[in-house]
């Protein structure tokens, strides 16, 4: 890699990075699982770099992000171990509604991995269900069911959120 790609790509990082950071945060809920899951994901794009510089090179390292994070559910099902959330958020949030947010985040923790990676690929990326179950490797069904079964456990940890409709 020359030094004008080694340029772009380290200007592609730079900026990018708060905007993945939030995806990856949401899809681990633990900072350090974040970073941990983009450096990996950085780590498998960056020998690529040349090949999708002048695709979507975003879209590609998000789709690494999403496969990466489905790995690391699969592994610790079997492993029987999970992750602990501890520290503060990541990115300080200076909207009104900080504290839906913190309620939102904390009730995210509680959902079991597969359901609240699909529940950050449906609403947070806003992606179709033929593309996250593609991205995911399951069918649309199964994505339609973790999707209905995330999103009446959240309906039961914040019932607040109906009255906001933020969840209909």
């Amino acid at each position: 890699m020359d030094e004008d790609e080694r340029a772009r790509l380290a200007e592609f990082v730079a900026s990018r990075t708060p905007a993945l950071m939030r995806v990856a945060y949401l899809l681990t809920g633990d900072r350090g699982a974040a970073e941990d899951l983009l450096q990996s994901a950085l780590a498998k794009t960056i020998p690529k770099w040349r090949s999708i510089r002048h695709a979507d090179p975003e879209g590609y390292l998000r789709a690494v992000m999403y496969r990466e994070q489905v790995s690391w559910w699969r592994w610790l099902r079997r492993r029987r171990e999970a992750p602990i959330g501890l520290g503060e958020p990541m990115v300080s949030d200076p909207s009104a509604q900080a504290d839906l947010r913190l309620a939102l985040r904390a009730a995210l923790r509680q959902l079991p991995p597969a359901q609240r990676t699909v529940v950050v690929l449906r609403y947070y990326e806003d992606l179709p269900e033929a593309r996250v179950a593609e991205l995911l490797g399951c069918s649309v069904g199964t994505v339609r069911s973790r999707t209905h079964r995330a999103v009446t456990r959240l309906r039961q940890l914040l019932p607040n959120l109906e009255r906001l409709e933020l969840l209909r």
